[in-house]
């Protein structure tokens, strides 16, 4: 006997529900035809592969993430948000959307995929 002088039962291995292989699930890719975004979806890829960086990370999943999740963002929440962040870029992987409320837009410095 190869496996040695003992009877134990050989030890199975564990097939998952229903018999089927269990795969990962999830968005591996970036759906869009549009080559500006798989070009950034490579390129974040890339980083967050061989960056220790959580940035690159969240961008990475959001571009890849379905246009559904990338809810709009709009210029006064955008407005609100960088108030006291001069001389930074704000960076968001969604649309900013006109704002008919905001009368003054202040200046800032925005990084999106989209501006309507």
């Amino acid at each position: 006997d190869s496996q040695g002088s003992s009877r134990e039962a050989a030890m199975g291995i564990d097939i998952g529900r229903a018999g089927g292989r269990i795969r990962k699930s999830g968005r591996k890719t970036c759906k869009s035809d549009n080559p500006y975004m798989r070009l950034l979806t490579k390129l974040f890829k890339f980083l967050a592969r061989r960056t220790d960086s959580n940035f690159n990370k969240a961008i990475h999943k959001r571009l890849i993430a379905p246009r559904r999740i990338r809810a709009p963002l709009s210029l006064s929440r955008l407005a609100k948000f960088m108030t006291g962040k001069d001389g930074k870029v704000g960076v968001l992987v969604a649309t900013v959307t006109d704002d008919v409320r905001l009368i003054e837009c202040p200046k800032m410095s925005v990084c999106a995929l989209h501006f309507t």
